[in-house]
């Protein structure tokens, strides 16, 4: 007899009936990702036929029997993963002796882990991680050494406050994975780790591991992933990992690592990802530079001195290279230029001179580049403007002069991406460029003064012709413009706008975005105003302000921004909107002084759904947003969400449901239909809602490095969901030792799962807004049920 229930939205709620005990010929019981309490009755493990068992991911709570009457089952598969189950782990488990798969990680054990588990002969895998288990003198490890089929053991996360055993030699040489971190594990690590020929993913960071790393790591020849990251290890590397022909992860960081890198290093071929960063190391040899298939290199905050040669531009496949906080000196090699993989660079915090290479411009992928708190000299190149995906940006504290590029990514950056670099000019924030022809020609100031005094007698002239024609045209049908107005005050003139932002300072900059600028504003009547100054010289500027207007002067939500009023003339057009103490849902969900709760994100993205369901479903005329992110939802003082930026939206005329563009919105969080044949729909804002989840519940950006072709934001959540969700949740919100970590735990996985429905590739097996919104309310509420 077989009892399973298939993955859907809905769940299974209540307890688990004692009677399930009567059912004598059970053989497999699959109850998990429900939302199941109580106990779990004792009687189930009295059915000698049962076999596989997982009530994984429920709200079970109370204890194991420990009687020796029970577990005298045929069971092979134990998975009781993520409940609130505590007690001590039954010794009697062992009279399932057949039991080959125990998971009883994220659970509330306690007491010691049972030597008895030795007597399972058939064990293969051994899960009980996230526990609050003990082993005095680690001694589960010479139990463990009569399971000759043991394959993964992943202890992480317990108490263990103990010393790694020399027996620990004595383990099945089958064993592949070994995790044991934040076990408080003291001492260092035992020689005898070698005799584990076909390890695979040795893992012990965040302990307290001292000595160096053990030579007899080099006897693995089949490791693949080395994580001893978060300890005290000291002295240099010992060159025989060069000899390691699978290795491809290395992570040591935030240790005490002396001395050179191993000139062998060029040998290990296999090596995708370095993680040397945070220790003491004093050089890199030059034979690390022929690493092709390198993806990764981070050795920040160590002691390198020299320079960076130019055979750096070998690294072709690298997408991280981090060498900041080093003292490292000469010029930036031009072959940087050759690392068209690249998407993160950072040189800061050397003591680089010369300048910035031209070839710096021919990085397509490039996504980040710091080269602050450098001795940089020269002038930024233009060819800067070209890198289309150019997110972030910072060549501060430098000696830079001349002016800023203006076009590409630099219509996005702050002045804090320039600042310490007294003789930059130009650019949409810093100081205009003084040139000889405009500051020393007496002629073209007093034409300056005739085109300006005649300009400004054509505007009054104008203004009074308006007026006329407007009282003896009263019945006229309004322009778009004029429409707009009837909506909000009186509009606010230039000369009032610059005052209220001091001239545009940039301590009054709140962002930037595609076509404009955000400024506070405080104005004399006492009232503080956020103020959007489009910059026409952006094509699809102009376009943008219309369509915002042509969305705000009817659209009227609680959850929208609302506008006060505008200013607008041939060559100025501005937006006053509601201002937003708390900034934007982006800067809180990274930036590491600012931090969103449980709920909180809840109410936000609820607050989001809101004003979506109304957009699509709660006016006339059917609205698309098209650039739904995090940068566009602004927080009030009592960090309610607005959702703002309408300058992309689309509305669809009566009968439509689908229209077409030839503007992309921000990669990362468009749909696919969107992204490639610039199909708009509801379905859209659904999907970049669903990416919208993702981020706020995993704190990981769609564009995240770790992210490529061959993985993508839905994809990783997809293959963690329902598996492991507590491998991908922001560790904020899910640390194990904080209050409620199982009812956290359940309330994002099915937020996470719900973000899934809303991102599917099909667009018409994505959820609306109505479903969406009803769904996420829901979630709220079983989990303030708890």
């Amino acid at each position: 007899m077989v009892i399973g229930v298939p993955f859907v939205l809905h769940v299974i709620i209540g307890v688990i009936p004692r009677e399930i005990g009567n059912l004598h010929k059970l053989e497999i019981l699959y109850l998990q990702f429900n939302q199941l309490s109580g106990s779990i009755p004792e009687e189930l493990f009295n059915i000698s036929t049962l076999a596989e068992v997982s009530i994984a991911r429920n709200s079970l709570s109370g204890s194991l029997p420990s009687s020796s009457g029970y577990w005298r089952t045929n069971l092979e598969l134990l998975n009781l993963a993520g409940n609130n189950i505590g007690g001590v782990i039954p010794t009697s488990i062992s009279n399932s002796s057949f039991l080959k798969r125990l998971y009883l990680n994220y659970n509330k054990f306690s007491g010691q882990i049972p030597n008895s588990l030795g007597d399972l002969r058939h064990l293969e895998v051994l899960v009980l991680s996230n526990n609050s288990l003990s082993s005095p003198h680690l001694s589960i490890f010479a139990s463990l050494a009569s399971c000759t089929s043991l394959i993964e053991i992943k202890l992480e996360n317990n108490p263990l406050n103990a010393a790694l055993p020399e027996y620990i030699a004595n383990l099945s040489t089958s064993i592949i994975n070994f995790y044991l971190d934040r076990c408080d594990i003291r001492g260092q690590i035992p020689l005898g780790i070698g005799n584990l020929s076909n390890l695979n993913t040795l893992s012990l960071s965040r302990n307290d591991l001292t000595g160096s790393v053990p030579t007899t790591l080099c006897n693995l020849h089949i490791l693949q992933r080395v994580n001893l990251a978060y300890n005290r290890l000291s002295r240099p590397l010992p060159e025989c990992l060069c000899k390691l022909p699978e290795l491809g992860l290395v992570d040591l960081s935030y240790n005490r690592i002396s001395g050179f890198i191993p000139s062998c290093i060029g040998n290990a071929t296999s090596l995708r990802n370095i993680y040397l960063n945070s220790n003491r190391i004093t050089n890199i040899p030059m034979s690390l530079w022929s690493l092709k298939d390198l993806l990764v290199l981070h050795l920040s905050n160590n002691s390198l001195v020299g320079s960076i040669p130019p055979e750096l531009g070998k690294l072709k496949a690298i997408t991280s290279i981090i060498l900041s906080r080093n003292h490292l000196s000469g010029s930036i090699p031009s072959t940087v230029g050759d690392l068209q993989n690249l998407l993160y660079l950072s040189l800061a915090f050397n003591e680089l001179q010369g300048s910035i290479p031209d070839s710096l411009g021919k990085m397509i992928s490039l996504e980040s580049a710091n080269l602050s708190n450098n001795i940089l000299s020269g002038t930024i190149p233009k060819s800067l403007e070209s890198l289309r995906y150019l997110k972030n940006f910072n060549v501060s504290f430098n000696r830079l002069e001349g002016e800023i590029p203006s076009e590409g990514p630099f219509l996005n950056f702050t002045s804090q991406s320039f600042m310490g670099n007294e003789e930059l000019c130009g650019g949409l924030l810093f100081r205009p460029c003084m040139t000889r022809s405009f500051h020393h020609s007496r002629r073209s100031k007093l034409l300056l003064i005739i085109l300006v005094s005649l300009g400004a007698a054509v505007m009054v002239l104008g203004s009074i012709i308006v007026f006329m024609l407007r009282r003896r045209r009263n019945r006229n049908i309004p322009t778009q413009a004029e429409s707009f107005a009837t909506t909000t005050p009186a509009r606010i003139s230039y000369i009032e706008i610059e005052r209220a932002t001091q001239g545009f300072d940039q301590c009054n900059l709140l962002g930037s975005g595609g076509f404009g600028t955000v400024y506070k504003g405080m104005f004399a009547n006492g009232m503080t105003l956020a103020i959007k100054v489009f910059n026409l010289q952006i094509e699809g500027a102009l376009k943008s302000f219309d369509a915002e207007c042509e969305v705000l002067r009817n659209l009227r939500h609680r959850n929208l921004t609302k506008v006060i009023s505008s200013c607008t003339n041939l060559d100025f057009k501005a937006l006053l909107l509601e201002y937003m103490p708390n900034g934007s849902l982006e800067q809180w969900l990274h930036s590491d002084d600012r931090f969103l709760n449980m709920i909180q994100r809840l109410d936000i993205m609820i607050d989001v759904a809101f004003a979506l369901e109304y957009l699509h479903h709660g006016y006339e005329t059917v609205v698309v947003h098209s650039d739904l992110k995090p940068s566009n939802v602004l927080l009030d003082e009592k960090l309610v969400g607005y959702v703002s930026d309408f300058g992309l939206t689309k509305l669809l005329g009566e009968g439509e449901s689908i229209a077409h563009t030839k503007t992309l919105a921000t990669m990362g969080y468009i749909a696919p239909e969107y992204g490639s044949v610039g199909l708009v729909s509801r379905r859209c804002d659904v999907y970049s809602y669903g990416i919208m989840l993702m981020e706020t519940f995993t704190r990981k950006r769609p564009y995240d490095e770790m992210f490529d072709e061959n993985l993508s934001m839905r994809s990783w959540v997809c293959n963690s969901v329902p598996a492991m969700p507590e491998d991908i949740i922001d560790v904020t919100l899910m640390e194990p030792e904080k209050t409620h970590f199982q009812e956290k735990l359940h309330c994002v996985s099915s937020i996470l799962e719900l973000a899934l429905h809303c991102t599917t590739e099909s667009p018409n097996e994505r959820l609306n807004m109505i479903e969406v919104l009803a769904n996420i309310k829901k979630i709220k509420l079983e989990f303030l049920c708890k």
